[in-house]
């Protein structure tokens, strides 16, 4: 069913297919009510903005305290999630995002988990041996100046951001990242059938 949605999505942009007043085609992008006519299961959250939105470049931190900003990541969709470690929605939906950049994360797609809001690093590292998180990245948001800039009231929030470093969907709340449901959208998103990190970075030219 999700091969079906994604080639219903790549006829329809064949076809030239209209976008209704309000809903702006994203350059470079599939268009927003083609991309959001693919949202199933909990994707149904993920609510798409009719424009992108311009995100701060607060710097935060790695494990070893050097620091990053948003707009190093840029030429990539960025999957972005705001968690804590004593957040119990946050902690059950890691594992989910873990196999997502394992399985689409590369030269088109990456997953930050920032954790922000009253988390310590020994507590951090402990999580990620505990649940076997191998693939994020740790990042630490210190003063939650990144979360609060971007509006982010309860935990966890995810945001996707596109290549140009702008954010176009945000999702408030726990949910599956590596289901079907979520390689549909963001399958769709960077031009992959979600089926694993080779596929991403095949028809890129």
């Amino acid at each position: 069913m999700r091969k079906v949605r994604i080639a219903v999505l790549y006829a329809a942009l064949a076809l030239g297919a209209n976008i209704a007043p309000g809903q702006a085609a994203w350059s470079g992008t599939p268009g927003l009510a083609q991309v959001s006519a693919l949202r199933q299961g909990d994707m149904k959250k993920l609510e798409f903005h009719s424009t992108p939105k311009a995100v701060p470049d607060i710097a935060f931190q790695d494990a070893t305290g050097g620091t990053h900003r948003l707009s190093e990541y840029r030429g990539k969709y960025l999957v972005v999630n705001f968690w804590a470690t004593w957040c119990a929605p946050c902690r059950k939906e890691m594992p989910s995002l873990d196999r997502l950049q394992a399985e689409m994360g590369g030269d088109r797609l990456q997953v930050l988990p920032i954790a922000t809001i009253r988390n310590r690093l020994p507590a951090i590292l402990r999580f990620y041996k505990e649940d076997g998180i191998k693939t994020l990245p740790i990042l630490i948001d210190p003063k939650a100046e990144l979360a609060r800039r971007m509006g982010v009231m309860g935990l966890p929030v995810t945001v996707i951001l596109n290549p140009e470093g702008q954010e176009i969907a945000r999702l408030i709340g726990e949910a599956d990242w590596s289901g079907p449901d979520a390689r549909a959208v963001l399958g769709a998103l960077i031009g992959a059938d979600g089926e694993g990190k080779g596929a991403g970075a095949e028809g890129a030219d």
